[in-house]
């Protein structure tokens, strides 16, 4: 497998198996030694490549140990210090990796609970580990323009060289686009000012400030929503294709341009919903896609007059799928981590194979997340549960 795959692979592991993790030892098991071996490819039971509980004395520090050195052409290259999933990595946990990495031939030293990984480097001043990593890898939202440089440190394409000299610069605009997605998601008030004086002629005031604060908030989430309209095009066939990324609030409408074909399903003489044949397909390939990772019984379909919606749990507030079937072109909803909708256009309903993976991960999240901080989503329109179908 290439290095995506596996390393969608361990993400997929990690969703699942988070919750049940609760010691340092069980993460190393579940979490590091996987990453070790199916993502960087060394073996984790031969001693010349992986070495568990690493010791090497510095100083009056005597017996102090590290979780893994990992060795490449009978070097030691990389040194791994773990800390238990779930808890923050901080500069403090590196400690120990701070003194081998003086010590011993590695240039990388690796900090990680199991699903955040920080490489560190020297570069701010030889054989001295640096305080801040100069990447940093998170399987819970991976990074894909990240992997290239992780392929460096891989037991096949291994290219240190290539790693360091890339360092310097993948350092800072880690740091930059984390910078910017904190000021995305809640500016601060130099922001505001650069962004506000840039369309606003008048003096910024106070009164000005709280008026532009929620601007600048809502036109960073508006083009964020664009920037994914414009890569979805692309993945789909080119400008034309049609991709609609709607907030939870608005995600019970049809696309603006469908709105004139919406078919008003049938009501039958109880004034019940009939589900179309198309819906009941679609309700049976999302339930087969995802019976992998839930239980079939939880999978459930809820009909509406504009789209038939596949819950888990017959909770609204955990939507699988959303199926537009009923105009004519058809469109199926899949939602990411903050249950926004984005509708994708399909053929045929058998199209929605191609999301196998994006529904899979959906029922994961929810299975993983904490059914209080969820945010409720509301389905719109007559519903009527349909829990065997």
């Amino acid at each position: 497998m290439e290095i995506a795959e596996r390393t969608q692979a361990l993400a997929l592991k990690i969703r699942k198996q988070k919750a049940s993790i609760e010691t340092e030892e069980a993460t190393k098991n579940a979490f590091v030694m996987p990453f070790i071996s199916t993502v960087l490819g060394y073996d984790v039971f031969n001693p010349a490549e992986v070495i568990p509980e690493f010791t090497a004395d510095v100083g009056t520090k005597r017996g102090e140990k590290i979780d893994y050195a990992i060795a490449h052409e009978d070097k030691i290259q990389l040194l791994v210090e773990v800390k238990k999933v779930n808890d923050p990595l901080r500069i403090e946990h590196a400690s120990q990796l701070y003194r081998y990495f003086a010590v011993t031939n590695a240039r990388i030293a690796i900090l990680t609970n199991g699903e955040v990984y920080e490489f560190y480097t020297d570069l701010d001043a030889p054989n001295r580990m640096d305080a801040k990593p100069f990447l940093v890898l998170d399987f819970s939202a991976l990074d894909e323009t990240l992997l290239p440089e992780l392929a460096k440190l891989t037991k096949e394409s291994f290219d240190l060289d290539s790693v360091i000299s890339a360092a310097g610069e993948l350092k800072y605009i880690g740091q930059l686009k984390r910078v910017l997605a904190g000021q995305f998601k809640q500016p601060e008030d130099e922001w505001v000012r650069f962004l506000t004086t840039r369309v606003y002629d008048g003096a910024f005031t106070q009164r000005v400030r709280e008026q532009f604060a929620p601007l600048v908030s809502k036109a960073a989430r508006q083009f964020l929503t664009e920037q994914v309209n414009d890569r979805l095009k692309n993945a789909l066939g080119g400008p034309d294709a049609y991709v609609s990324v709607s907030s939870p609030a608005e995600a019970e409408q049809p696309p603006a341009e469908a709105r004139e074909e919406v078919v008003e399903k049938a009501v039958n003489a109880s004034g019940e919903i009939v589900t179309t044949e198309d819906e009941l397909e679609g309700f049976r390939i999302v339930r087969a896609i995802v019976c992998g990772e839930v239980d079939v019984a939880r999978v459930v379909a809820r009909d509406t007059k504009t789209y038939c919606g596949v819950l888990l749990d017959d909770n609204n507030r955990k939507p699988v799928a959303r199926l537009w079937l009923n105009r004519a072109r058809k469109y199926l909803g899949v939602f990411d981590e903050n249950k926004v909708e984005t509708r994708v256009p399909i053929d045929h309903v058998s199209d929605i194979y191609r999301y196998a993976d994006q529904l899979r991960m959906t029922v994961v999240r929810y299975d993983t997340r904490p059914t209080l901080v969820e945010s409720e989503v509301e389905v719109g329109g007559e519903e009527m549960g349909l829990e065997t179908v």
